[in-house]
């Protein structure tokens, strides 16, 4: 049943970074709000995750070169991308498109884009979680990248420069004074590059559930329902329709990850869109922990220090929605961890995998979806923990009025629909 209230309801679809930031900035502005999502707050791939707060992380996976390296890599079993064979026909036209942004324009573009996003992330993180129960876990820390020597770290270069003029610099540490900044480091890591004034999350899954926690707080209800479409009166979202009913309102927030794209189709934009399925290992009770999260290069995987124990993270595997975890990612990550921190022991593993939202552009999909009032904020890619406090109060603005549409127009949500080219 409708009221006349309805139209200052807003109801935020999925419970992760995105959409729990976003609901507690319109409930800061006074808006009745209302969370829908299948599982609990921060079960999803905001559970998943490095727990990094990696501003400078402003470089996309397609950087110039990697059409050429890419079969080699998805060969050797000593590279971090990998490729369920059987899902390649379904994923072929995605990673065509996908492929084509691997270009120095390209990445240029893209980067400055992230920048825009994630640049001030440990700031916006801060604005959201400050000075309620969500702050426990956040701290604020520098972000390593650990390479074997100044060669290997001058092949990064081109994503080093590009880094560099956004404004991020690193401070280069090498030889005997890598282990003495982290002993648990293997002698075969030689050098660190060290970027300043970035964070981590002690626990990603529990800092979203406490967030969520803090958007009650504000007088925000969660309701655990399946969204199943959403409807639309003269182009204007009126409710959204759940396994449970339908709840009135006069907007909305899409933010249910790589979920998202069904929904986003049926409200007319393309979404193209994959999953990139990255892998963790929590190692509980570990001997010992680096002092800070660190980027292992070889690996291509995070190792960061937990309040559950050391979780290392990352991985790119192709292979859609549907097929479990694959063993051989797993075994990658292990060995990989095995020859870095050559000492650690520990009680247990505990292995996950989560489905990143990777768009063809690298660039999450943020803005309303045409006039309809239904706002769009998912598709981050590699940085949706890193991303969301920002993304979140960006898409409140624009519910609110307060945040201008024109500055987010590298991320609007219609980008890819043939009328809107």
């Amino acid at each position: 049943m409708s009221t006349q209230n309805d139209s200052l309801h807003t109801v935020v679809m999925g419970a992760g970074i995105n959409g729990v930031s976003a609901a507690i900035w319109l409930a800061r502005a006074g808006r009745q709000v209302t969370l829908v999502d299948r599982l609990a707050p921060g079960e999803g791939t905001s559970h998943g995750n490095a727990g990094v707060l990696a501003s400078c992380s402003i470089v996309p996976v397609t950087t110039p070169g990697l059409l050429a390296k890419a079969p080699g890599m998805l060969m050797d079993r000593d590279s971090p991308l990998f490729m369920r064979w059987s899902y390649l026909p379904r994923i072929m036209p995605w990673l065509v498109r996908y492929l084509a942004h691997a270009n120095d324009a390209d990445t240029r573009r893209i980067a400055g884009a992230l920048a825009f996003i994630i640049g001030d992330s440990v700031e916006q993180h801060q604005d959201l979680a400050g000075n309620t129960r969500a702050d426990q876990w956040l701290v604020p820390s520098d972000y390593q990248f650990a390479y074997g020597s100044r060669a290997e770290f001058d092949k990064d270069a081109y994503v080093w420069n590009l880094r560099r003029d956004n404004g991020f610099v690193p401070d280069i540490i090498e030889g005997a004074a890598v282990q003495e900044r982290e002993p648990a480091l293997s002698s075969a890591i030689g050098l660190l590059a060290v970027m300043k004034h970035h964070g981590h999350i002690r626990s990603p899954g529990q800092y979203v559930k406490s967030l969520a926690e803090v958007f009650l707080d504000l007088g925000g209800s969660i309701r655990r329902a399946e969204v199943r479409d959403v409807e639309l009166v003269d182009d204007r979202i009126r409710a959204v329709r759940t396994d449970q009913g339908a709840i009135a309102c006069g907007s909305a927030v899409l933010a249910t990850g790589v979920w998202s794209g069904p929904l986003g189709r049926k409200l007319g934009i393309e979404v193209p869109m994959e999953s990139e399925r990255g892998y963790h290992v929590i190692f509980r009770n570990p001997s010992q922990m680096v002092t800070a999260p660190t980027m292992i290069a070889t690996g291509k995987f995070v190792a960061t220090p937990m309040h559950d124990g050391m979780r290392c993270a990352g991985i790119v595997e192709l292979g859609g929605l549907e097929a479990g975890p694959s063993r051989e990612p797993i075994d990658f990550l292990l060995r990989h961890v095995r020859q870095v921190f050559p000492q650690l022991t520990y009680s247990d593993t505990v292995e996950w995998l989560g489905h990143r939202p990777a768009p063809i552009d690298s660039l999450p999909f943020v803005g309303q979806i045409r006039s309809t009032g239904l706002y769009a904020a998912f598709g981050h890619h590699h940085i949706g923990l890193t991303g969301g406090a920002k993304t979140g109060r960006l898409v409140a603005g624009l519910i609110t009025g307060e945040q201008d549409a024109d500055d987010l127009r590298a991320f609007r949500p219609d980008r890819f629909t043939a009328k809107a080219r």
